[in-house]
């Protein structure tokens, strides 16, 4: 069952999306060569309690960490550990915050100093994608019309493996609420979008095919080739106008922009 939020839920939800970002931005800093994924997602769930908020991910189905931590050829819910980040490498950082009685779910894919160009292209697209999806959120179109421009921009214009087994989803109260909001499809099927629905929109695409593995851990999932992936989310309101973004970006990519570990080359996309 789809459930409509009303403007007072919205505004409730607002924060818990915008402390998302606030999250990202606050552990940037700290993405450089040497440190480990599980002291990321350590520093991740320090921030969040801080801030009075329990983070969304830990105990979710049994899943025990604070935050999904995927680098280079894991696509999604990657476990933190011992791994310690090197030059080149490209780390997807997937947080969920919950507060207030609401979910808010956004996901980054950053880029180390040193990183393949084809890779770098590869995050653009895909950062790219994510807004053309967000364009089509809008009341009175379908999930399919969001589908299309994903698939459209990453695997017919560019060639990418888009992910057919994970995909976005309704988000409030629960983590994971109808509808799902795959990254390929038809325009005009699916759903129809309304007024107070909020989608979590997250392109999942692979530099190579679309095939992907399990790993033993039963969470974490790589391509099938072991070719990078990239992951953009944002959480997204359909309103009786444009769509609008509670989720945000802006201060994760000031301290983007700051860390001289880190490649910028995702261009101006608010």
């Amino acid at each position: 069952m789809i459930r409509l939020k009303t403007l007072e839920e919205i505004a409730l939800m607002q924060q818990s999306c915008l402390l998302v970002g606030e999250a990202h931005a606050a552990v940037v800093p700290h993405i450089k060569p040497g440190m480990t994924t599980m002291r990321i997602n350590d520093l991740v769930e320090e921030f969040i309690l801080d801030h009075q908020a329990t983070p969304s991910f830990k105990n979710y189905h049994g899943y025990p960490f604070a935050t999904c931590i995927s680098v280079n050829e894991a696509v999604v819910h990657g476990f933190p550990g011992n791994y310690a980040l090197k030059d080149g490498d490209i780390i997807s950082l997937d947080i969920g915050v919950f507060k207030h009685g609401f979910h808010g779910d956004s996901a980054y894919t950053y880029a180390l100093a040193g990183v393949d160009p084809a890779v770098m292209t590869l995050l653009k697209v895909t950062k790219e994608s994510l807004y053309l999806g967000i364009e089509q959120a809008r009341s009175g179109n379908r999930v399919g019309d969001i589908s299309f421009a994903i698939q459209e921009h990453t695997e017919r214009k560019h060639g990418y493996g888009v992910v057919r087994e994970l995909v976005g989803h309704g988000l409030g109260r629960e983590l994971h609420e109808d509808p799902q909001v795959p990254n390929y499809g038809k325009r005009g099927s699916g759903p129809q979008l309304k007024p107070g629905m909020v989608l979590a929109i997250e392109p999942m695409i692979n530099l190579g095919t679309r095939a992907l593995k399990q790993l033993e851990d039963g969470w974490t999932v790589i391509t099938k080739d072991r070719k990078p992936s990239a992951h953009f989310e944002h959480d997204v309101c359909i309103t009786t106008s444009d769509p609008y973004i509670l989720s945000s970006f802006e201060a994760l990519e000031v301290e983007e922009r700051k860390n001289p570990n880190l490649v910028w080359s995702h261009g101006d996309l608010k």
